[in-house]
Parts: C-alpha cells; structure tokens; sequence
C-alpha cells in the first residue's frame, strides 16, 4: 500500500510507514483525506458517498499513529489507481466506458470529415452545454492525486518527527515544472500544414511531437516523417483511422491495436495518443508503446468525461502515461469562444504550483485560423518567457519518458551525514526536502543541491523552492 507514495517522492522507504487499520468493505465512494483531496474507494472509516456532491466523510479524522506507523482507513495505491483510471466513471455508468456505445457517436464520427468547423462546433456545443455543472473532476485543473500525497508526507513528518524529508525532485535539474506541446494532426489539410507549424514553433526554440493518423485520413509519406525527424520533432501514433470507434468493443480494440503496434514499429513511434481522447486503461496492456496520452487530467469538456486527477505522469502496467492537462486548442477557440489565452495561462499558473506536466494539444488543422494562431503564438511566447526565468522544463513527450522512467528506477541512500541519489540519469537529478512551515508543506533545495541556473539558483539565498500546499497536519 505504500508503493505509490514511494512512486511519487522517490524518497527512502523507512518515510513511509503506512499500514490498512483493517481491511475496508467492498463498498466504494467518495470521502475526503484533509482538507483538499477528494478520493474514491473503499474507505473503514465511514460509508463512503455515493455522489461527489454528497456530504463526504474525512479519513484523516480516522488516522492512528503509533509507534512511527501511521495508520489508515484507506489503502493509498488503491485510491491513486481508482482515480488514475477512473474507476469512479467506470462506477456511475455499471461498468461502461461514458461515450464509446452511442449510435448517434458513432453516426457523428461517419459524417464528421463533411462538415465544416463552422457547423462541428455548434453540434459541440450542444454537447457540451452542461460542462460547467460537473462537480468531479475539479475543472479547469484537478490535483486530487497530488493532495493526497501531500497530505501523506504531512503525516509522514509527524510520525517520524523528522524536521523533513529527502526525496527525488520531480523534474531534471530542479526545476519546478514541466511542459509538452504536442500536434494531432487529424486531416488532409493538417498534414499539408506540419512544415509551417514546425516553422511557427522552431521560432520559439520549442519542439514537439506530432500525431500521426496512420490509415484513412491522409496518405502518410516517408518525406513528412522524414522532415519531423530531420528537424528534431517527435511521432507518435494517432489512433488507426480516427473514426472514434477503437475502444468501442473489446476485440475490435485488440485487432486494431495489432496493427497500431506495426505502425509504431515502422514509424518509429514510441508513443501513442487515441482519437477525441477516447480511451478504457483496462486495455492498454495491448499496446507495444513506452507511453500514452489519452487521458485527461480533467475531461469536462471532452466527448468522454472523467479524467485521472493527477498532474504528474503515471505507470498503467509498463506504459507511462502523460495525461492532458490543459484545453484543447479547438475547445478553447471553438467550443469556449474564448478570445484570449487568459484559460490556458491559469492552467500553466496551477499546475505550476503543483510542479506537474503541462501538457497541451494544438492541431495544424485548426491552429492557422487568425485568431487562433495570434493565440498560439502568445501562448508559445509565454512558454519560451516561462523557460527563460526557469520555471520551466519545455520538453517533448519521448524526453518526458525517458526522465520519468529514470527517476522511477533511482533511489536515496544515507552516506555518512547526508543523502546521495544513485541510478542512472543522477547527474541531473536533485534531492528536495519536504518540511511542515506555518501549516504549509514546503519544499526546499539546499545549497549545495542547487543548480547553477534556473529557480532554484535564484532562490539560493533562502534555499526556498516553493511554499504553497495547505494541508494540515493530523
């Protein structure tokens, strides 16, 4: 029951001393854990809720600690995984996956590549016209994840009555946050226009990845491929054909997923997002890809709602998963109406606070609209403005991969006073240190961990990294 705490921290074992007070009953709902996570799950304590909206029970009124062990209703990793693969949206529908069984879904997806955005976006909007009444996930960012274990450590400290905690820092170099841009390219036009969005984006000193449809949309040639690689972009696979229908039966799903695989060998992709965001995690074993992005942090404003509440990525099984985190271009401009990039700064501003990926979705089929494009543009500016202070790490998704999945294999170990990070990839790796200050949990560098560039350098004075979570101590 420890083993997603330790996931999360990468700090030393002997921190988190966990135990069940006994095991919960099969029941499982909604019930609080401080006074910022929601969870779901099978909770001792208390009947959990049935509704998000309902009055939900606090876990952390039940927790025991003795002798440094710390005793819960709950078991952590399995409220991690229950929102992670939401399993509270598999619940409310008896099992089925919300948006993957509609005939009218399934109509929309057959005529959709003859209709104009002009028309597609007021069917959306029909759609999506009770967004803004869904109570869970939290909207327009959902950190319910990232609270819990927050909330964690607290009680972590308390126990062990340590001053603070070593742990591996989330992101290369210490600093504090992380952000992808990444391309969907859905349509004969967007291919067309891959070349010149990756001029837009080589203006920024920004590289992403591109998703590429691999069947019936568009011919596929080896000189697009080749032009990505050439110029330091990405490929990742796109679905099979984009018809919104692969995760619409099970074996339907694994005879696609046998030839999404073939063409991720032979794209050489090493990641895979599905059409609209559709998804079911319970399948995912069946794709031969070091990471997915199919999952929304926060799917309010998606044809499938749910959304994994974490804002850091995730293991399903051997697949690391890079959620989405913020609007898609198309929502934000289309759907939204929104005139300026006022939502997508907030979500960089949160997700920043919480050191998590920021992930984005621009598609060449949509993006070079005036409006649309002046947006981009803005919205790359701030990224490149972010990078340049420090506050941010802009890399592409297989980058992502490659780091997560060093930092998952590191470990801290006691060498004479103080702490070392031993594992590959330790060379930019930092030790942070969480402590309890004035009711907030803090993280701290210290001096001799700090880098000679970035946030942390210029805090170097006061060895603060950051000090803005709010939970209390039990």
């Amino acid at each position: 029951m420890n083993a997603s705490f330790l996931d999360y921290y990468r700090c030393p074992e002997n921190f988190a001393t966990f135990g069940l007070i006994e095991s919960a009953p099969g029941d499982s709902g909604y019930f609080r854990f401080g006074p910022n996570a929601v969870c779901y799950g099978r909770c001792l304590s208390d009947i959990p809720a049935k509704h998000v909206t309902d009055s939900l029970h606090n876990g952390l009124d039940d927790v025991v600690v003795r002798d440094k062990t710390i005793w819960l209703p709950f078991d952590p990793s399995e409220i991690a995984e229950n929102l992670r693969h939401e399993r509270y949206a598999s619940a409310v529908t008896d099992g089925k996956q919300p948006g993957t069984t509609s005939l009218a879904r399934g109509f929309y997806y057959t005529i959709r590549p003859f209709l104009s955005v002009a028309v597609r976006k007021h069917i959306q909007r029909i759609h999506f016209r009770n967004w803004e009444e869904i109570r869970f996930p939290n909207w327009p960012v959902d950190s319910n994840v990232d609270s819990m274990f927050e909330q964690l450590m607290l009680l972590s400290l308390a126990a062990n009555a340590v001053e603070r905690v070593p742990f591996i820092w989330f992101w290369p170099e210490g600093l504090p946050a992380c952000a992808v841009m990444t391309h969907d390219v859905e349509s004969v036009a967007g291919s067309k226009l891959c070349s010149r969005l990756m001029d837009v984006d080589d203006a920024y000193g920004i590289k992403a990845s591109f998703e590429i449809v691999p069947e019936g949309r568009y011919p596929v040639s080896k000189a697009l491929l080749n032009e990505i690689f050439r110029r330091g972009f990405e490929i990742n696979i796109h679905d099979l054909d984009h018809d919104g229908r692969l995760f619409s039966d099970r074996r339907l799903f694994f005879e696609r997923a046998a030839r999404i695989n073939r063409y991720g060998a032979e794209f050489g992709a090493a990641g895979f997002r599905s059409a609209v965001l559709y998804r079911n995690v319970d399948w995912f074993g069946a794709l031969e890809f070091d990471y997915d992005m199919s999952v929304p942090n926060a799917g309010s404003l998606e044809p499938q709602r749910g959304g994994c509440c974490s804002l850091t990525p995730f293991f399903i099984g051997s697949l690391l998963e890079l959620p989405v985190t913020t609007t898609q271009d198309y929502c934000l401009f289309h759907i939204l109406n929104q005139q300026s990039i006022g939502l997508w700064k907030r979500q960089i501003s949160l997700i920043s606070e919480r050191h998590g990926l920021i992930s984005f979705i621009v598609h060449p089929d949509y993006i070079f609209q005036p409006r649309a494009l002046a947006g981009y543009r803005s919205l790359l500016a701030h990224l490149s403005d972010l990078r340049s202070q420090g506050k941010i790490w802009i890399a592409r998704p297989g980058d992502v991969n490659r780091w997560w999945r060093e930092r998952s294999q590191m470990r801290l170990v006691n060498r004479g006073n103080g702490w070392e990070i031993e594992g590959p990839g330790k060379e930019r790796a930092r030790i942070a240190y969480a402590s309890l200050e004035n009711n907030r949990l803090v993280y701290r560098f210290e001096r001799s961990n700090v880098t000679a560039t970035g946030v942390a350098a210029s805090n170097a004075a006061q060895d603060v990294l950051i000090c803005a979570h709010k939970p209390t101590a039990a």
